[in-house]
């Protein structure tokens, strides 16, 4: 028993050697003190009593023992505590970079706009929460599986080999369970605390990222446009979780965020051209050595924003102030995709990104300060109603108060000339007769 107890003490003695912060209890509990009274010692007892002290056990009394023992199981505790905490620090960090959090926290902001602007005058703020939560937990999988598939694309480009997956900070096995799980939960959570539509809005977005957009990537250019599909998706997600339907004027935020996609995205792989060559990414900025195509492309999707604010406003979903703001945003990204199509310049492609990074969060914005509600819309047409009828009966005021004039003059029921001419110069041609059909 006192071997294995001092094979035990041994241990965590090297452990807290490792780790000033373990040393504290030793000394709390007299194990200098003892030092210097044993030296004093002489004879087995004392050679005993010094071997106690450099194991932080006191030769007195049983009762110091006792104490002494739970100091080293305090600091068992402890550093097992910090064990736990790295390894949570560790697979968080891991979780967080396979999840791509910022971006799956930008489609949360966009499918959470869309549920506010299908919400109308009242908002779920629990459903908003569910909504946006099963949204981050299907983005999650989706970009998880993403880098799955990609892990030796990855490997080559320098913007990716960090990777939790190609630096082997973690296995593939546990990324996939990982991504399953969250995948799960997450189109759950959406089916239970939304609607089945939303779910499987969110379903069809998972599967449409991680089994076509991600092949595509290394097959054809078009990848770009299916990848701007799935980002208008969740907006359209959030949209159906509000309102349980998919109507004209939720598909406003979508094509936004389709028609922004692209000019951010060339603009991206024009800055990226390299690494996507490395990592074996059939990129529309490849194929185009001058960057004239790509800028292009940029240019004209810009320019398919212009009218989005105009269609806001004349489906009743804003004010008329969005109306301008949006067309002055529109410009202002346009302006930068002109710059870049005439110079075609690294500088000019991230000037164009940057302005796109700054389009969508205050696009998004303007249409939930100046979103107007079903109420709001109900009021401006009874008004419109209102001052229809208040016209219509002026004019009608107007029109009877002319003949009750024409009336008075000559003082009596008043007959069309002809009735005198017909009664006395022509005798023998019939009164006409004046009844009303």
């Amino acid at each position: 028993m006192w071997r294995n107890t001092v094979g035990f003490s041994s241990k965590l003695l090297a452990a807290s050697k490792a780790s000033s912060s373990l040393r504290v209890p030793l000394l709390h509990h007299g194990v200098v003190t003892r030092s210097t009274s044993t030296a004093a010692g002489s004879g087995p007892e004392s050679t005993e009593a010094a071997g106690s002290v450099k194991l932080g056990f006191s030769s007195g009394s049983p009762g110091s023992s006792a104490v002494d023992l739970s100091s080293f199981v305090a600091a068992a505790s402890v550093l097992k505590s910090r064990d736990v905490v790295d390894f949570a620090k560790h697979y968080g960090r891991c979780y967080w970079e396979l999840s791509k959090a910022r971006l799956s926290m930008l489609v949360v902001a966009t499918s959470g706009a869309g549920y506010v602007l299908g919400s109308g005058s009242a908002i779920d703020y629990m459903g908003l929460c569910c909504t946006c939560a099963g949204t981050m937990m299907v983005a999650a999988s989706a970009n998880t599986l993403n880098q799955v598939f990609e892990v030796k694309n990855d490997a080559k480009m320098n913007r990716t080999k960090r990777r939790p997956l190609p630096s082997r900070r973690i296995s593939i096995p546990h990324a996939v369970t990982w991504a399953a799980s969250s995948g799960i939960v997450g189109t759950a959570l959406l089916a239970s605390k939304a609607n089945m539509l939303a779910a499987g809005l969110g379903a069809s977005n998972l599967v449409l990222y991680a089994f076509v957009y991600t092949p595509l990537k290394q097959i054809h250019p078009i990848n770009t446009w299916v990848g701007a599909i799935v980002g208008a998706i969740p907006p359209l997600l959030g949209w159906a979780a509000a309102s349980g339907q998919v109507s004209l004027n939720g598909l406003l935020l979508p094509a936004a965020l389709y028609f922004w996609q692209i000019p951010h995205f060339m603009a991206l792989a024009y800055l990226c051209r390299k690494d996507y060559a490395d990592g074996g990414f059939k990129m529309f900025s490849l194929a185009d050595a001058s960057g004239q195509r790509t800028a292009a492309v940029a240019l004209r999707n810009c320019l398919y924003l212009l009218p989005l604010g105009y269609l806001a406003y004349d489906w009743g979903l804003t004010s008329g102030w969005f109306c301008l703001e949006s067309t002055l945003l529109a410009l202002a990204i346009s302006c930068t995709a002109i710059s870049f199509y005439l110079n075609r310049t690294t500088k000019d492609a991230r000037r164009m990104f940057h302005a796109s990074l700054l389009y969508l969060p205050v696009f998004m914005s303007g249409l939930l300060v100046h979103r107007v509600t079903e109420n709001e819309q109900q009021l401006t047409i009874e008004n419109s109603v209102k001052i229809v009828e208040m016209s219509s009966s002026l004019e009608t005021t107007e029109g009877s108060q002319e003949n009750r004039k024409q009336q008075s003059v000559g003082g009596g029921q008043r007959r069309p000339p002809v009735s005198y001419a017909s009664a006395a110069p022509f005798p023998f041609l019939p009164a006409p007769s004046y009844a009303t059909p």
